[in-house]
């Protein structure tokens, strides 16, 4: 997640290939949490004004949890008065799996956080960010009616001439109905289809009443090429190979508030404040401190998917743990130490200047290494199994 005004709203248009892509993981139901790790710390990494909780204050907070209707709740607390100069507390989430180039996810939801200072988001990344990429699938602030897509990328990709490692990425507006805000809430949600493939990356957005029959009764298999125009497509090409730009990546959740996007004056005021009276603070003031007002501010989430198009390719886990199907593993953990989406240092929307802190980008690089072995490991034994033959 990049902290940036969207700079593009084209749609990038390519056909999405390969049919066969086979159920890897999912995460779903009363196990929904068992496969993430939480934050833990204040966003060092956005300059939103939250406190990342860990998931045993998360729990006790019921901030995460899975309810009644066996959907994994994530939000922000809307009970707490907070105090000027302190921060609110919600969620970041990071799955301990990282998942290649080969890869469809399906994420379904049923309501979005949304509302004055709230900036949500569903995205992947790299275990070296910048250089292993980023897919932003979900993205919004304040009170945008539309969902934002978009690619970050180290420097040398560039699609239809937008150059993809800048501040904003390459970014796609999505133009079809309910995709964000209030609107995607009345309209009982919908499910977002991401396809990283080495031909390209595509995502597929469809509200409630417009998932594909296939989609529905995806249980063990899914077939992009029956799914239509996808929202926003990046092909691959001279000009961004995306075998070379992206490599296994790591799904988040995450709901800030303000922060270098939400919290920007001149966004902020869009949609919020006062026409002609908002300033650097304003995000922070109106929202964030005393008693709060963010009953709208929570992902519900009936599920994520991941599917594979290689049988016997496996999930990198970063956490040692497999899941079944792993041809790149990581030991150790890009929690609190991760890879970052944005500056991690700078000035909160309150006014108050922030450190680096624990939570800088060093933690990425730690781990980049160890998938490196891991990899090496996998080839060796690979060559080991063929030379027994």
């Amino acid at each position: 997640m990049r902290s940036a005004i969207p700079l593009a709203s084209a749609l990038f248009t390519a056909a999405p290939t390969l049919a066969a892509y086979n159920l890897i993981k999912e995460y779903q139901g009363s196990n929904f949490f068992s496969g993430w790790e939480f934050y833990g710390n204040y966003d060092n990494l956005t300059n939103g004004d939250v406190t990342y909780l860990d998931q045993a204050n998360a729990t006790a907070s019921k901030l995460a949890y899975v309810n009644d209707a066996g959907n994994a709740i994530i939000k922000v607390d809307d009970t707490s008065f907070v105090p000027w100069n302190d921060k609110r507390n919600s969620i970041r989430i990071e799955t301990y799996d990282y998942f290649p180039v080969g890869t469809v996810l399906l994420f379904d939801a049923v309501h979005l956080p949304y509302g004055c200072s709230v900036w949500p988001s569903f995205w992947t990344k790299g275990p070296n960010w910048p250089a292993g990429g980023e897919i932003d699938v979900l993205e919004g602030v304040n009170l945008m009616t539309a969902n934002q897509m978009a690619l970050h990328t180290s420097s040398g990709c560039t699609v239809d001439g937008t150059d993809c490692s800048s501040g904003a990425g390459c970014t796609v507006m999505e133009k079809k109905d309910s995709s964000y805000g209030q609107a995607f809430a009345a309209a009982g949600g919908g499910v977002w289809a991401t396809q990283l493939d080495t031909t390209g990356i595509n995502i597929w957005f469809w509200s409630r009443n417009d998932i594909p029959d296939s989609v529905k009764s995806a249980t063990n298999t899914v077939d992009p090429t029956s799914w239509g125009t996808p929202s926003a497509s990046y092909p691959s090409g001279s000009s961004c190979d995306i075998s070379q730009f992206f490599t296994p990546q790591q799904l988040v959740l995450d709901i800030s508030l303000c922060g270098d996007w939400a919290g920007l004056a001149n966004v902020y005021g869009q949609t919020c404040g006062t026409q002609g009276q908002v300033n650097s603070t304003s995000c922070y003031l109106e929202n964030v401190i005393n008693n709060g007002n963010y009953s709208s501010a929570y992902f519900e989430i009936s599920y994520i998917k991941a599917f594979s198009s290689q049988a016997d390719t496996f999930v990198a886990t970063v956490s040692g743990s497999s899941t079944g199907l792993v041809s790149q593993t990581a030991t150790g953990t890009a929690a609190t130490g991760g890879s970052t989406g944005s500056p991690t240092s700078g000035s909160n929307s309150n006014g108050n200047s922030t450190s680096t802190g624990s939570g800088s980008g060093n933690g990425a690089a730690e781990t980049a290494p160890r998938v490196y072995l891991a990899i090496a490991t996998c080839v060796l034994f690979s060559f080991f199994n063929w030379a027994m033959i």
